[in-house]
């Protein structure tokens, strides 16, 4: 461990004093040298050396000249880094000897050297020799002692003293790390020279003492000695800031507290560890040696700034070997690994894996700290093989007029990689097609080029081509690539020969003629021409469309005639234009037809009359006025047409005498009633009308003049009018037909329902006493019943004249009721009179029924329910209010139960 004796240290470093501005200030005005600061270092120590343990720092004066590269002469005990740090490599025993360490400095540009020596001497053990106690004797031997800092007295400027204390830098204390010594160990003494005078007391305080992580620095309060109590982490926590403290006993402060930082020195407890397991790069084929590849990367937990946290790298192994088996190398600080052999080609070696090897100790195998990944080299493709084609000749035909068909699959093979811009070929005609008939369109999958016919061919102008076909890829070749001869090839094209369509010529054909040609006259001819030279083959010709059947074509030589009169106002003329298609058909195998159409331009001659327009108008009886504008309409063209001169018949004589007719122009005409009143009927007026043709004709046209009963607006009011203005008859039957179907439907449909109420109450009168569910339901409560409970013979209320003389009966009775018993005779209960009233019949038949003893207590012509066959009571049917036939039997009551048997007792009349 080493032990810095920081007395010394303390009184030989001031900040802020007199001295340090005076040197400063002397330095300034100096020029610039480059080169150490210092020539000669002198440093005092701990005999024992520990591996890794930072010696000092040797300081380079640069000048702005740029940076220097650092290097150590004794590499096997010591290194330096970047910086000018210099560390020992492993444990040094300085006992008994002085070590010299020379540091070199070298200007890589200019390539000027410079050199500084560093002596390491070991530190007297009386350097730190103070006042102390005997007891203390030992301790202050072993353990380096900081003062606090000593007061000075400062003249003032008016003559006054002023006591000043001095703020020094005390030098850090270094701690190696991951320390196997006993615990607690002790670090440093903290005194203060009052503590001559009185009894003091330290402390220390910050993190790792007071604070989180508590319980690492421990002072002793009589002795100020400082203590670390467990092994440092500098991966953890590389430093600490401590603040030391004294006070006397009282607790007043004696010193101001002074700042102690604890460095904790590196340790090689550390691996270096890859940041990917396996790296992935890729290079294209054929690089040149030098070319970047890719860089692996590794950190180490170590300290950077000391040899053990820095790498250095190698590659352990490549595989394949081949073409070499140094293939790439490594820069061993960067990582960065680059090409150093030529030959790469992915043809051959499609990936390459390299073992990687990181060390700390800048590389030193013996006490550097290794480890390994893995970096996979993908040889990228570049396009260095031409396409070539697999023979030197392709042949293929195609037959004539044919087009978008294939003719040939042109093949090559490539060997770079398939599906890329490298591979894929594009092929292109270079010779053999000057009209561009031909096309070669790539497919993407077999990379095959396909020779595709784009324009006809005609075989009687051309037989057969030859083709001058070149393929090459999507992307040019890299430099130093020649085309070899297979990538161009030859392709024969042979045409076949193919039965075509005679051609008319010229298609269409258009002609001029007069309409009004009469039939077999003689038009033209319209012949076909066989594109087929070299076959003998006859023509023959026939009608295909002709829509008003007025010509017909010879067979033989394609002569047309006219069959019928060519009329210009036909339907089937549009634009004064008729079409007529032919169709040419040779004796080929298999035959072929064309078709060709003539244009027949009709122009216009005076064969139409003129006839009055419209031909039908419509006068009230008392015209208002009494005019009415006509015109003609003519089926012939200017000048066949207008202008038209118009004029009343002569014939019949009462035409002239009724009418007048007035020219206007040369179009219209004006129709005017003479009498001022004409019956409502319907009246024709002949009107002969002239045209202006070269030779005009006439035609005498019966103008329709409906003749109605107006409004006052004028409008036709009777019924012949509305007709024809609305619904016509036929419209007006349908209506009617329609309504009196509907009422048939309602009429049946309301006889169906009918039916179905009477099947529905037959029904009802056939369901069994025993199936009735009324028997389960006795409502006796209830004072208007339900629908059945409503059904009463309402005939003996409507007729109660019509009731029996003998045996009238009050009591109603369902329809559908069946006594269980026999009739008996009850007393007779007197009828009342038939009143005028329905009314005062019922209150007459109430009255009588409560003047009868031997009617029950309730209205009479009220039916509660029909108890049923399965009733123990039997049917309430059988009970009567009045009878004709005889006196009542009430002994069936005795059969009831004892309860009854008294009453049949009370209303049978026995013996008591």
């Amino acid at each position: 461990m080493l032990r810095v004796w920081m007395l010394m240290a303390v009184q030989a470093v001031v900040v802020g004093g007199e001295a340090e501005q005076s040197l400063s200030s002397k330095q300034g005005s100096l020029p610039c040298t480059r080169g150490f600061t210092q020539e000669e270092y002198i440093i005092e120590m701990e005999p024992e050396l520990a591996k890794g343990q930072a010696v000092c720092n040797v300081s380079f004066l640069d000048c702005g000249g740029g940076t220097v590269w650092f290097q150590v002469e004794d590499k096997h005990d010591f290194s330096v880094n970047e910086d000018g740090g210099v560390y020992a490599l492993h444990h040094l025993n300085l006992r008994g000897k002085e070590k010299a360490v020379l540091v070199y400095a070298h200007d890589l540009h200019t390539k000027q050297v410079w050199k500084a020596r560093i002596h390491l001497r070991v530190h007297p053990s009386n350097s730190t020799q103070t006042e102390v106690k005997p007891s203390d004797a030992t301790l202050t031997q072993q353990v380096p002692e900081i003062l606090f800092p000593w007061r000075s007295v400062v003249v003032r400027g008016d003559g006054t003293l002023r006591r000043v204390k001095r703020d020094w830098v005390i030098p850090p204390i270094n701690v190696p790390e991951n320390s196997r010594g006993q615990f607690p160990e002790d670090l440093v003494r903290i005194r203060s020279d009052r503590d001559k005078n009185r009894m003091l007391r330290y402390s220390v305080t910050g993190p790792g003492a007071d604070q989180p992580p508590t319980g690492i620095f421990i002072i002793n309060p009589i002795s100020g000695q400082l203590s670390v109590t467990k092994p440092l982490d500098r991966e953890h926590i590389s430093n600490f800031h401590l603040r030391a403290h004294a006070v006397d006993l009282n607790g007043n402060q004696v010193e101001n507290p002074i700042d102690i930082v604890i460095n904790v020195i590196d340790q090689n407890d550390n691996r270096p560890e890859f940041t990917h397991s396996i790296f992935n790069g890729s290079v294209p084929e054929g690089s040149k040696p030098g070319s970047f590849v890719m860089t692996v990367t590794s950190v180490d937990k170590d300290d950077p700034k000391t040899a053990n946290g820095m790498l250095r790298y190698k590659i352990l192994s490549q595989n394949p070997q081949s073409p070499s088996s140094n293939m790439f190398t490594i820069n061993n600080k960067t990582g960065d690994i680059i090409t150093v052999a030529a030959g790469l080609d992915r043809e051959k070696v499609t990936q390459y894996t390299l073992i990687i090897q990181a060390t700390d100790m800048e590389g030193n195998p013996t006490y550097g700290l290794s480890n390994t990944a893995t970096t996979v080299i993908r040889i990228t493709d570049v396009n260095d093989n031409a396409p070539e084609f697999t023979t030197e000749t392709f042949f293929g035909e195609v037959h004539e007029n044919r087009v978008n068909v294939i003719v040939a699959n042109l093949t090559v093979t490539d060997k770079d990689q398939p599906h890329t811009p490298a591979w894929s070929a594009v092929y292109r005609i270079i010779a053999g097609d000057p009209t561009g008939r031909f096309s070669i369109p790539t497919d993407p999958t077999t990379n095959e080029g396909l020779l595709t016919v784009v324009k006809p061919i005609d075989y009687e102008s051309t037989r057969s081509f030859m083709l001058t076909v070149e393929a090459e890829n999507e992307v040019t070749l890299v430099r130093g690539i020649h085309l070899p001869r297979q990538s161009t090839a030859t392709v024969s094209v042979r045409i076949l020969d193919l039965n075509e369509s005679p051609e008319f010529r010229p298609n269409p054909k258009s002609m001029r003629l007069e309409e009004g040609l009469s039939a077999g006259s003689m038009l033209t001819t319209f012949t076909a021409q066989d594109p087929d030279r070299y076959m003998r083959q006859s023509i023959r010709y026939s009608k295909m469309y002709d829509p008003a059947n007025w010509l017909e074509i010879n067979p033989a030589n394609g002569q047309i005639s006219t069959i019928a009169i060519l009329d210009r106002e036909s339907p089937y003329i549009k634009n004064n234009h008729y079409n007529v298609t032919f169709m040419a058909s040779d004796n080929g195998t298999p035959p072929a037809s064309g078709t060709g159409t003539l244009q027949i331009y009709l122009t216009d001659i005076n064969d139409n009359a003129p006839h009055v327009f419209p031909p039908e108008v419509e006068m009230c009886e008392r015209p208002e006025p009494n005019a009415l504008n006509l015109t003609a309409s003519d089926p012939d063209l200017s000048p066949n047409a207008g202008p038209f001169a118009f004029e009343l018949a002569n014939r019949p004589s009462d035409v002239r005498r009724n009418w007048t007719l007035h020219r206007l122009n040369g179009e219209h005409a004006q129709l005017r009633l003479r009498i001022g009143f004409l019956a409502s009927g319907l009246y024709e007026v002949p009107i002969t009308i002239t045209d202006s043709g070269n030779l005009p004709m006439s035609n005498t046209s019966y103008l329709r003049v409906k003749v109605c009963q107006c409004d006052h607006h004028g409008d036709c009011v009777d019924m012949e009018r509305i007709i024809a203005a609305g619904l016509g008859t036929g419209a007006i039957i349908a209506i009617l037909i329609c309504i009196i179907i509907l009422l048939v439907l309602v009429l049946l449909f309301v006889m169906w329902m009918k039916r179905r109420d009477k099947e529905r109450q037959a029904k009802q009168l056939l369901i069994d006493p025993e199936d009735d569910v009324r028997d389960n339901i006795l409502k006796y409560d209830e004072e208007g019943g339900g629908e059945e409970d409503q059904d009463y013979d309402l005939s003996q209320l409507q007729q109660p004249d019509a009731l029996e003389p003998e045996c009238v009966k009050v009591g109603i009775r369902r329809l559908d009721e069946r006594p269980l018993h026999h009739d008996h005779q009850y007393p007779l209960r007197s009828a009342a009179p038939h009143p005028g009233d329905i009314g005062d019949f019922i209150h007459e038949g109430l009255k009588a029924a409560d003047n009868d003893p031997t009617a029950p207590p309730y209205d009479s012509l009220l039916v509660f329910d029909y108890e049923g066959s399965g009733s123990t009571a039997g049917s309430l049917s059988s009970l009567h209010s009045s009878s004709s036939c005889g006196d009542q039997d009430y002994d069936y009551l005795g059969d009831w139960g004892p309860r009854f048997r008294k009453l049949a007792d009370l209303y049978g009349g026995g013996d008591d």
